[in-house]
């Protein structure tokens, strides 16, 4: 006789742990405290000078010598700004900065938006060549230039004008790459192809479609364009001889006095009042600046 062996029947798979099915937490990677106090560490760095420049602005120039240096800001300030106002027409140069920072800044992200989209976008005999010609004066010293634009400005008849500061600066090797690459990145072919089917001409697709596909990189040109046409010093310093032409960068350099004699405290209140609009621009445009960049950043 034989053993029968009982068997039991097929069944559903073993149910699975009670443990192996709860699912496992992800990993947050915590930001240590190491980190912490680097960030803070670069932070106090980066804000200690200026908060160091008002306490100067702040203060006479008896507190300003004492040993060990007074870190608090005094109650000097306003009387610091009545003689910057006094030295210099402080006014008249902050608006020769500003009309000559902001149509710097209008007019090189204009014409280098036309540039850029023409190497990017256009086909023409030597493209590649004018580019890398136009890429490579970024290696040319400026001052290398300082002589013969100034021969150039004066047989012009613009020395002691706004117009030899305003016209030089309207387009720079920088803005043109620059925005040679936004419009790259951000404008696909396709779409050029699909307006011109529609009958979009080039300068319709210039001003419909690239131009607002390029908006953050154009902030952030138009940023560094404004920012350098403020801090000019040279050039303006150069072409410019009369306080009322000044701008805000050379009007700085007349609060020290033919004696050498430096009150600190006036010209840090000065640099302060020059500083505001810089800082007024950040905070207003602060989320498209940030934007451009990151954006042009995970494009590329």
């Amino acid at each position: 006789m034989t053993n029968l062996i009982a068997t039991s029947p097929p069944t559903a798979l073993a149910p699975v742990p009670a443990r192996a099915r709860r699912r496992r937490p992800a990993k947050h990677h915590r930001v240590g405290w190491f980190t912490y106090v680097v960030l803070g560490a670069t932070t106090f760095l980066s804000l200690f000078p200026i908060y160091w420049m008002f306490v100067i602005a702040s203060n006479d120039t008896s507190a300003i010598n004492n040993v060990p240096p007074v870190l608090i800001p005094g109650s000097n300030f306003m009387a610091n700004a009545r003689q910057v106002f006094d030295a210099v027409p402080f006014w008249r140069n902050l608006g020769n900065s500003l009309v000559v920072a902001g149509t710097i800044a209008v007019g090189q992200v204009f014409f280098s938006a036309l540039a850029g989209f023409a190497f990017a976008k256009l086909r023409f005999p030597g493209r590649n060549a004018l580019l890398v010609l136009v890429v490579g004066t970024m290696t040319v010293p400026l001052q290398l230039a300082v002589i013969p634009q100034f021969i150039l400005i004066t047989h012009i008849g613009w020395v002691n004008d706004l117009r030899a500061l305003i016209v030089p600066g309207l387009v720079t090797a920088f803005g043109v790459f620059w925005m040679r690459q936004a419009v790259d990145n951000s404008l696909p072919d396709e779409l050029i192809d699909a307006a011109r089917i529609d009958g979009a001409r080039t300068s319709r697709v210039f001003w419909s479609i690239a131009l607002p596909s390029i908006r953050p990189a154009a902030s952030v040109l138009g940023l560094f364009a404004f920012m350098g046409a403020w801090n000019d010093f040279f050039w303006p310093l150069i072409v410019l001889n009369s306080p009322e032409t000044f701008t805000v960068q050379v009007a700085l350099r007349q609060l020290q006095s033919q004696a050498y004699v430096t009150d600190y405290g006036v010209q840090m209140a000065g640099i302060v009042l020059a500083t505001v609009p810089l800082l007024l621009i950040f905070l207003l445009l602060g989320r498209q600046i940030v934007g451009g960049i990151m954006d042009g950043a995970l494009k590329s």
